[in-house]
């Protein structure tokens, strides 16, 4: 679905303001009208060279060093330095954060450009109107407290609600005691101190009557807790918290409050047999203290939850949620694309091969054990052990995970395309993924395990390489003494063009946007190799990891 093209975005930075305070040197490269566009900081440390930070690079500016009588002469123009190591410049909404030495003394400084962005708020005007509290999530950088500053604005002005800014580094109504235009008729309440940050939200509602709080990085468990009790006064909240996605806050014991809590909850044996789960179960506590979320990507790509309660019930019953996403082109066009189904992690277990069933019915047909670190949780040894196989080649691998997240468990299978299946208890599976520290503590599945003959696999850490190379070993201990041939790799153009295609996304995308290192699809070694010619096109280094078809590029940021 694409909509009407919104109004065009208007910036303003009032970046001449900021270069005046920084070095002559530092000035004078910034100049330029190509160096200013983009510009996200200026670092100043002691003894190095000045560098300016773009989205995906770093720029040095001249040779000279930084000296410290050139710290001194920037300090010396700003504001007071606060609890939080931060200062502005009076009226802009720029930011610089200093860096000390053991005694106190500043090292270096960076210098943040801020920028009053008009127009963003089109991504998410159908929310605010809903009156529900909004939580705005995203990697730093991305452009929360923009998006922030102009819902306030947006909030105050046009929709004409009593909107009260918690400010506590100054960082959304810039520096000052006048607030910056850029909130418009939103009023500013600051902070004196980071810690003191809940205090002065429940002040704000208890002294200045507002219908609307906005607050930037709710980090803490008090805050949290202020958050939900002004929600439960009917004050709608509009806020950041840390966390690139929603499935952060509900891993995070200190923010896990603000999507309704986590409760763990025991189940009676008829109710586990009929939700077919552990009697032991995750669930939400209570309605979430935002019941609208959106992740930001990207300053041009949002995830938009509309429903927190449900998406964090799908998360905790391990089913992959489905927000709506936007997305603004070049030409200002909001695209949305509509949710589709969850998709569940944990999916009905198909029809089990003969041989699978002769296997468990037959002790000289069970499942072979795997080598350390696998737990032998299968009878004892026979001399019919070298006719032993895991699963069959035929089907899929049918595995029960103990202790492992389901949603690395599905990320896992599908980066890698494994003939893995996940099922529901241990008399169906073939194998089980144990998480070391899970297993110990439910001596009950272990003997179900030796019972039904299924070997463990048992991995350290419940982490996707960790997932991803255990999936791997099973797979191998599957294969027959002697294999098939493999099938020749595929090397026609389309597909030379598709594997390189998907490389150069994953560079732009995830490498160099998020700084995030990304393993590519099992490829041909040919094809690997042109993909590591690609990644070095963009100066970032790489490496082949797995084994046999399952060898894969990874490519790591600078």
């Amino acid at each position: 679905m694409v909509s009407a093209p919104i109004n065009p975005q208007r910036i303003t930075d009032d970046l001449d303001r900021l270069l005046e305070v920084l070095p002559d040197a530092v000035r004078q490269a910034l100049a330029p009208p190509e160096a200013r566009e983009q510009l996200l900081e200026v670092v100043l440390d002691l003894g190095r060279v000045p560098e300016a930070r773009y989205p995906g690079r770093a720029v040095s500016l001249g040779e000279a060093v930084v000296e410290r009588a050139d710290l001194a002469a920037v300090v010396e123009q700003l504001g007071a330095f606060g609890g939080d190591n931060r200062a502005g410049i009076e009226r802009t909404l720029h930011r610089i954060s200093a860096i000390r030495n053991r005694t106190g003394t500043i090292v270096g400084l960076t210098c943040r450009v801020g920028r009053a962005v008009f127009g963003t708020v089109a991504m998410v005007r159908d929310l605010m109107d809903s009156g529900q509290s909004l939580l705005l999530m995203g990697r730093p950088g991305v452009g929360k407290t923009t998006a922030l500053r102009e819902i306030a604005r947006v909030l105050a002005d046009e929709l004409g609600k009593r909107v009260v800014v918690i400010d506590t580094s100054n960082e959304i109504a810039g520096d000052g005691d006048i607030p910056h235009p850029a909130i418009g008729r939103a009023r500013r309440m600051q902070v004196a101190r980071p810690e003191l940050q809940h205090q002065v939200m429940i002040e704000a509602v208890e002294n200045h009557m507002p219908e609307v709080i906005v607050i930037d990085e709710i980090g803490t468990e008090l805050e949290a807790q202020a958050a939900r009790t002004i929600a439960e006064r009917g004050v709608m909240l509009v806020a950041t918290a840390h966390g690139n996605e929603l499935a952060n806050l509900v891993k995070n014991p200190t923010l896990s409050d603000l999507v309704g809590g986590i409760e763990s909850v025991t189940l009676g044996d008829e109710e586990a047999r009929r939700r077919r789960s552990q009697k032991t179960v995750l669930e939400r506590a209570a309605e979430p203290t935002f019941p609208l979320a959106v992740e930001m990507h990207s300053r041009h790509r949002w995830l938009v939850h509309r429903d927190v309660a449900r998406t964090v019930d799908l998360l905790l019953r391990g089913q992959l949620p489905r927000p709506q996403v936007r997305e603004l082109d070049g030409e200002g066009r909001l695209h949305l694309q509509e949710p589709s189904p969850p998709l569940a992690l944990s999916r009905p277990a198909p029809p089990v091969p003969e041989r699978s069933l002769a296997q468990r019915r037959h002790p000289h047909l069970a499942p072979v054990p795997l080598p350390d670190p696998v737990a032998p949780a299968q009878p004892a040894a026979s001399s019919d052990d070298d006719e032993r196989t895991t699963g069959t080649p035929q089907g899929p691998l049918l595995l029960f995970g103990v202790g492992v997240s389901g949603l690395l468990l599905e990320q896992a299978i599908r980066s890698r395309r494994l003939p893995v299946q996940c099922v529901e208890s241990v008399e169906e599976a073939d194998v089980v993924l144990a998480l070391r520290q899970q297993l110990g503590q439910q001596p009950e599945l272990r003997r179900r395990a030796q019972q039904a003959g299924v070997p463990i696999l048992v991995i350290k850490a419940d982490t996707l390489p960790q997932v991803q190379r255990g999936l791997e070993r099973l797979l191998q201990r599957r294969e027959p003494a002697d294999p098939p041939q493999a099938e020749p790799a595929r090397s026609g153009p389309d597909d030379d063009l598709a594997a390189l295609e998907e490389c150069r996304l994953a560079v732009e995308q995830l490498v160099l946007a998020k700084g995030q290192p990304v393993e590519l699809l099992p490829r041909s070694e040919r094809v690997r190799r042109l993909q590591a010619e690609l990644a070095a096109h963009y100066q970032l280094a790489s490496a082949e990891f797995g084994s046999g078809r399952q060898q894969r590029l990874r490519i790591f940021p600078r």
